[in-house]
């Protein structure tokens, strides 16, 4: 090695260099002035910094990266002096005594090494021996430092994702908790005397069919009213789509949407069973077979909780391995006061405590009762007749002796009563029917299911598009009927395409319309000879529409709620749960899901509380289309418009402004509505309660 340059290692980074000037400035001939030791001290200090450096050069070469980094050579003064090279021999020495030093020790025995290479310069050797110990240490640090922070993330990136995941569990049993909640009274355990007898949680279910929710504000039921300011209840509850008698009184006791228990009509053809469900004739609707879903007085029984069941729909059926323990056939003739009276027997009944109670009699806990007089009585004159409104009066009078035998055997407060409807009802008129045979050619169909909208099943299944072609455009043009295929453009909010008993193609009259067949109801003859077309009312519509409108309201200790509070708006199919917990029976599952306690979100009396607009009927005069349609051609003027539209699109809860009519119509309808109150004035002095025969409609 050439004695002009002589190197020192050193740490990068550090104050080397400085150090480096204090070793030089300390080693002979290292300043300014010439070296005086005589030549075999300078030629013994190169051989020792020769020495050195070859030690470093055969570490470097074993560690290779792992080697000694960050370090630097600085020129060596002994260098510049001059000096020698070590022999082959000593560097052979030197090479065996680094390896058994690295044998012994390795790379722990690194700074011992770099100790005993420095030897010959005592001082120097220590202070690079010291800077190479504290980057070691540095280094060792620098790593800790490094696995903490890793450590450290890593705790950090589990602690997150625990969190997350722990708040996504908490939200599932939140979500399942809200949906299978339980009254915060356990019903199932509750027992309350009227100072004579223990009753367990009982509920009386009463359904006023065809009473439409408007009904309420025509100043005609003070008990009704009262109920209300007493109880729970919406503005209004939305029936399920067909808005007719079966499929929705199957609905408010199972929870099942139409298409989910199977009654998707009062008529309709099962293609699997090839027959014909028709609900006026026990011998083709009392059947098992049609009754897909478990009702209210299956599920109650199966759970030790005894029913009755008063001329429910559906109830003569035998639904089920289970009947009720008491199970009444329907009769269309029974006087109103009847009722009150059955109801009121069954609660005076021994409880299952009593010393007289019987197996054969026990008292039951649910007890559910069919009204059909409004409905029957809006179909025969009409929701805004004279009679109707005589009809309401009746019913109401019912609840308040119903009502009035619950505060005499101290059963107010002990006793849930739920009142509800299944539809509203819409005025018929000559003006808005459809003749059926003018908008299709019924020799292509094999069977009509339903009444008044229609579903059409075609003899040939090639048929079923041309017939719907065929509908959509008559559709168009004359904007009082809407047309669908089940299974393509249903709506989803009708719940209506689900089953192989709903036909393939319906047509859906807007409401207030209807559609007959020659045999039911020849409209050409009729616009001639003034027959006025019956039923004088109809329901079967979109069932948000609001003339289809039905009620809830609900009183007794299941419904531990401020006197007159309200809920949001809700579908029939809440009804079944509703009910189960007031037995405290659990229901099977449906499509329902809103459970006790209800949720108020005010009272009816609160200040800015407007109640439902009440809906106008559709205009009871205008101008016939059955003759346009009877044409073949069936053609009309490019751009000709009609007043026939009366149906406007349903808008889900909200409310749906109903066409202003003329000042002339509003002054009509005002003295008409004056002049019925006067006639119903009277007729409340005078009049008695008389049994309705209802034999002959129930829809």
């Amino acid at each position: 090695m050439a004695p002009e340059e002589r190197e020192e290692l050193l740490p990068a980074g550090t104050p080397g260099e400085i150090d480096q000037l204090s070793v030089r400035a300390k080693l002979p001939g290292a300043d300014n002035n010439e070296d005086t030791r005589p030549s075999s001290d300078i030629g013994d200090d190169d051989d020792v910094i020769e020495e050195e450096e070859e030690r470093e050069r055969l570490i470097e070469r074993h560690h290779g990266r792992e080697g000694i980094h960050g370090l630097q050579r600085l020129p060596s003064s002994s260098k510049q002096a001059g000096g020698q090279k070590a022999s082959k021999r000593e560097r052979r020495r030197l090479a065996r005594s680094v390896r058994r030093t690295l044998k012994r020790g390795g790379r722990q025995q690194e700074p011992e090494i770099m100790y005993e290479m420095e030897e010959g310069d005592r001082w120097a050797g220590s202070d690079s021996s010291r800077s190479s110990s504290e980057a070691d240490r540095e280094r060792l640090g620098n790593l800790r430092q490094l696995k903490s922070s890793r450590k450290s993330r890593v705790f950090r990136f589990t602690i997150i994702h625990v969190v997350i995941v722990l708040t996504f569990l908490a939200l599932l049993f939140a979500a399942y908790k809200a949906s299978h909640r339980r009254p915060a009274i356990d019903l199932a355990e509750l027992t309350l005397s009227n100072g004579t007898s223990n009753f367990a949680a009982t509920t009386i279910l009463i359904s006023l069919d065809g009473f439409r929710a408007d009904f309420l504000q025509r100043g005609l039921t003070p008990t009704l009213s009262a109920f209300i300011q007493d109880g729970i209840s919406p503005q209004y509850m939305l029936p399920s789509f067909p808005s007719v008698t079966f499929p929705n009184h199957f609905t408010l006791v199972t929870g099942l949407y139409p298409e989910s228990h199977g009654v998707v009509g009062n008529t309709f053809w099962d293609p699997d069973l090839e027959a014909e469900f028709y609900y006026t004739d026990p011998t083709r609707s009392m059947q098992p077979k049609w009754w897909d879903g478990e009702p209210l007085w299956v599920t109650a029984e199966d759970q030790g909780v005894r029913s009755a069941i008063h001329m429910w729909p559906g109830s003569e059926a035998h639904i089920g391995d289970i009947e009720p323990s008491y199970v009444d056939k329907y009769n269309g003739t029974e006087v109103l006061s009847r009722k009150v009276e059955r109801v009121l027997s069954l609660l005076d009944l021994p409880g299952p405590d009593s010393a007289a109670a019987t197996t054969n009699s026990p008292r039951p806990q649910l007890i559910a009762a069919y009204v059909p007089n409004v409905d029957a009585d809006g179909h025969r004159y009409g929701p805004n007749s004279t009679e109707i409104r005589a009809t309401i009066q009746d019913v109401d009078q019912m609840l308040n002796d119903l009502f009035e035998g619950l505060e005499q055997r101290n059963l107010t407060n002990i006793v849930n009563v739920i009142v509800v409807s299944d539809h509203g009802m819409a005025t018929t008129s000559n003006h808005r029917l459809l003749q059926l045979e003018d908008l299709i050619d019924t020799d292509l169909v094999e069977h009509i299911d339903g009444w008044p909208l229609y579903g059409l099943r075609p003899k040939d299944e090639m048929n079923l598009r041309p017939l719907y072609n065929e509908l959509k455009e008559k559709a168009q043009k004359i904007d009082s009927i809407e047309v669908y295929l089940r299974d393509e453009d249903m709506p989803k909010r009708y719940h209506f395409s689900n089953n192989h008993r709903i036909a393939p193609l319906w047509i859906v009259p807007k409401t207030g319309w209807a559609i007959v067949t020659k045999d039911e109801f020849d409209l050409k003859k009729s616009l001639e000879t003034g027959e006025v077309y019956h039923p004088r009312g109809l329901h079967g519509y979109d069932h948000e529409h609001p003339l289809m409108r039905a009620i809830f309201v609900a009183r007794g200790p299941a419904f531990p709620h401020k006197p007159g509070s309200r809920v949001e708006v809700f579908q029939n199919t809440e009804v079944y749960n509703l009910v189960c917990d007031s037995l405290g029976v659990s229901p099977v599952p449906n499509n329902g899901t809103l459970r006790l306690p209800l949720k108020p979100i005010g009272l009816h009396s609160d200040e800015g509380v407007i109640p439902p607009k009440v809906p106008n009927d559709p205009p009871a005069d205008g101008q016939s289309i059955s003759e346009s349609l009877h044409s073949t051609t069936f053609s009309m003027p490019a751009g000709a418009t009609t007043s026939i539209s009366i149906d406007p699109p349903a808008t889900g809860v909200h409310e749906t402004n109903e066409d202003d009519k003329s000042d002339s119509d509003g002054w009509a309808s005002w003295a008409s509505g004056k002049l019925d109150s006067l006639k119903n004035w009277a007729w409340s002095l005078f009049h008695k309660v008389k049994p309705v025969n209802t034999d002959h409609v129930l829809s």
